[in-house]
């Protein structure tokens, strides 16, 4: 039986879980899911009472294994569309989480691909099981990562592992992301839930007010680009006029290699 995708919100005194639940494909976010976890972290961040969010994938299966290429005949199959949907839907779910007020903390089993990763880069803290696995393999695919996207990545990893994220496109294991800066910490799978809550706990234990002023000044401090204009913005989608973005989205469908033409 079906399980309908959603993000669930569970309240345990002073911390809050989130869990992306999409357990028919390892998690993969719909488009009611980026829309939904905006609003969830929006409403979290309003709480005064909250002291901390766990951000996870439901079960133990995968964080999440990025976005439902399902929909994207039909949510992100030309220039207009894709502007939409990366930039209000992604976007939004990015920035909630990004600026929410509270410390967040990203509990990582298997999968952390694409929009996945780029949710856990947001989070202040990523612990990880063994199981981890982290990469944006759309370069198979043949589109490009949205300017927001990379905006979410590459403070995090700078720029000469954004660019061996992004133009090899391939699936590291924990102890390797670990190693390049995308984790806070790697722990075998059966201690991961103690950990994590461990984590939580000792956030919370601390001075609320404190927790969202660092919040705050690490964000001030951090290095803003200028503003996108509109051909930049249009630049960044289009791929969606490529054969190459064709034929990736056909071989990803069919279970094949792709064989780009540059064109």
């Amino acid at each position: 039986m079906m399980v309908t995708p959603e993000v669930r919100v569970e309240r345990d005194g002073a911390i809050a879980t989130v869990s992306l639940s999409n357990p028919d494909k390892l998690n993969a976010l719909t488009v009611s899911m980026w829309r939904d976890l905006a609003r969830a972290l929006d409403t979290l961040s309003g709480d005064d009472g909250l002291r901390c969010i766990v951000l996870r994938g439901a079960g133990e299966e995968a964080f999440a294994a990025g976005a439902d290429i399902a929909e994207f005949a039909v949510a992100r199959d030309n220039l207009e569309q894709g502007k939409r949907y990366h930039r209000e839907y992604v976007h939004g779910a990015l920035r909630a989480v990004g600026e929410c007020r509270h410390p967040t903390v990203a509990m990582i089993y298997g999968p952390c691909v694409g929009g996945g990763l780029e949710i856990a880069c947001m989070c202040d803290l990523r612990i990880s099981g063994e199981s981890g696995r982290f990469g944006v393999p759309i370069n198979r695919l043949g589109f490009a990562i949205a300017f927001d996207e990379l905006a979410a990545l590459l403070p995090l990893t700078g720029r000469a592992v954004a660019l061996e994220i992004l133009v090899e496109g391939r699936v590291w294991e924990a102890q390797e992301a670990l190693a390049k800066g995308l984790l806070t910490r790697v722990v075998p799978d059966a201690g991961l839930a103690g950990e994590a809550y461990a984590s939580a706990r000792r956030i919370a234990e601390g001075a609320p007010l404190v927790n969202r002023w660092h919040k705050r000044f690490v964000r001030r401090l951090s290095a803003r680009p200028e503003p996108l204009g509109a051909a930049e913005i249009d630049e960044n989608f289009a791929y969606f006029a490529t054969e190459d973005y064709r034929i990736g989205m056909a071989a990803f469908a069919g279970r094949r290699k792709p064989e780009f033409k540059g064109r």
